[in-house]
């Protein structure tokens, strides 16, 4: 099944008509919304202490229902009426509970990124590193290879920008001088690549020289987004190039975090 985030189950419970027990129907939507909960994963159902409360309520009381719609059908029995105003009511406190949750959050084990003291941009960062981590799960190796190459490239944006002009204008002299840059990077680091990312972050030892190794490789595989570049290199995203991405990626957040 496709991964299930909150804002679809409150969109399905949306198309919910009004639950009497009369008809089959209302055994499919009610069956269908347990089926759905139990896909959403833990990861988003970010709530306060009350509403966690509500909504872990709700959904056993649509389990009851559908206990007992199951255990009436194998006596043979009439499930008529097992549907409850109580019953209607705990959907739409499901409901409520869903629309305060996020689609998007870090994949449990995701690094925290606590050195970076900005919370918008670092809640950012780890759902990208998220991302990566549920593509490696799911097989989707050319996901991989260029989310990675992005997280990579963004926490070296930030690294950058926490050191003097200075330091990194004559970072840019020294490897200009040294062949390491072939050309002068625009003044505005928004607009650099990776690879002018890591040259400069290597030179003022923001990272280490086996990071910048494993990163380039990121930069190179990165470029595989462009199907032209693959095309001309016979080159392809899969499972190795994901994971030498994941690996350049990882160097950098270790070697940032103090």
């Amino acid at each position: 099944m496709p991964r299930i985030v909150p804002s679809q189950v409150v969109a399905f419970i949306g198309t919910f008509p009004a639950l009497d027990g009369r008809s089959e129907r209302d055994k499919a939507y009610l069956f269908g919304l347990a089926d759905l909960l139990t896909e959403i994963p833990g990861e988003l159902l970010n709530m306060d202490a009350p509403t966690l409360a509500s909504f872990i309520c709700s959904r056993a009381r649509v389990r009851e229902t559908l206990s007992a719609w199951s255990a009436a059908a194998s006596a043979g029995t009439n499930t008529r009426g097992f549907t409850s105003p109580a019953t209607e009511t705990a959907t739409q406190q499901i409901r409520d509970a869903l629309a305060k949750c996020p689609d998007e959050s870090p994949a449990p084990g995701t690094s925290e990124l606590n050195f970076i003291p900005d919370a918008d941009l670092r809640t950012n960062l780890r759902n990208d590193i998220g991302a990566v981590t549920r593509a490696v799960s799911n097989g989707e190796w050319k996901a991989v290879t260029v989310l990675a190459g992005s997280a990579a490239e963004a926490l070296l944006l930030w690294a950058l920008k926490q050191r003097k002009p200075a330091d990194i204008t004559n970072a840019v002299t020294a490897l200009r001088a040294s062949g390491g840059l072939t050309t002068s990077p625009d003044p505005n680091l928004d607009r650099w690549n990776l690879y002018e990312f890591i040259q400069v972050a290597e030179k003022l030892g923001v990272i280490k020289a086996r990071t910048a190794t494993q990163a380039r490789l990121a930069k190179d595989f990165r470029n595989f987004i462009h199907p032209g570049v693959a095309q001309r290199l016979g080159e392809k995203c899969d499972r190795a190039t994901a994971f030498s991405a994941v690996a350049g990626m990882e160097h950098v957040v270790r070697d940032l975090t103090p």
